[in-house]
């Protein structure tokens, strides 16, 4: 089955506020965990940076997490920053901080990061060496990278069957995106094409029925 895009920004209203107050505890908890598994390090005291940060859901849960670090969130949607914003503890004020921009052009605070992580960021763009490129952009040698996101189902069938196994309690609207995510997401060998384009030499695993988790140190 062929890609076929979805609109990079997620900035209308109504789509905003549904995806804002979906229910993403286990797929976001996911990611954190697997994250903190491979990082392997409690006590990180640097700075990391989210690409496609959204509401700030999976921020906040980074921040909880590593309660030494400070975070740089980028998203391209201001509305969808605003709820971040709105949102935010008073308590990570001085941790994190939410940028508007897009990729690549964004201008952001430091020159490198730590770590680099971004979920569910690389389906939403129209050209995949965006995020690639700005890795390649803000890491220095010992960063590390942390990339997950869905995988392109092989047929229509199959994303119309993941839609009701995985979002039939959700409103209509998130049933949509879903299914219009996986339309536009990459396959494995893609990714392993992608990677190899760009120069980065990191690990790709399907980790699920529809999400593949990408990691790495650069070197």
């Amino acid at each position: 089955m062929k890609r076929v895009l979805e609109p990079e920004l997620m900035v209308d209203e109504h789509q905003v506020i549904a995806y804002a107050q979906a229910d993403f505890e286990i797929p976001h908890q996911d990611f954190i965990n697997r994250l903190s598994a491979w990082i392997n390090e409690p006590s990180f005291s640097g700075t990391a940076l989210d690409l496609g940060c959204g509401p700030g859901d999976i921020s906040f849960r980074f921040a909880k997490a590593f309660p030494l670090s400070t975070l740089h969130a980028v998203d391209g949607s201001l509305p969808m920053l605003n709820v971040a914003l709105a949102t935010l503890n008073p308590n990570l004020h001085t941790r994190v901080e939410f940028i508007h921009g897009l990729l690549p052009d964004v201008i952001l605070p430091q020159s490198d990061y730590d770590i680099i992580f971004s979920n569910s960021l690389l389906h939403h763009l129209p050209e995949s060496q965006v995020l690639w490129q700005t890795i390649k952009n803000y890491a220095r040698s010992g960063t590390r990278i942390i990339i997950m996101d869905l995988l392109r189902p092989a047929d229509l069938i199959v994303a119309q069957k993941m839609v009701k196994d995985y979002a039939a309690n959700e409103p209509k609207i998130l049933q949509r995106d879903f299914y219009h995510s996986l339309l536009a997401a990459f396959s494995l060998e893609e990714i392993s094409t992608q990677l190899a384009q760009a120069d980065l030499k990191l690990q790709v695993k399907q980790i699920s029925d529809r999400h593949v988790f990408i990691t790495g140190v650069i070197r």
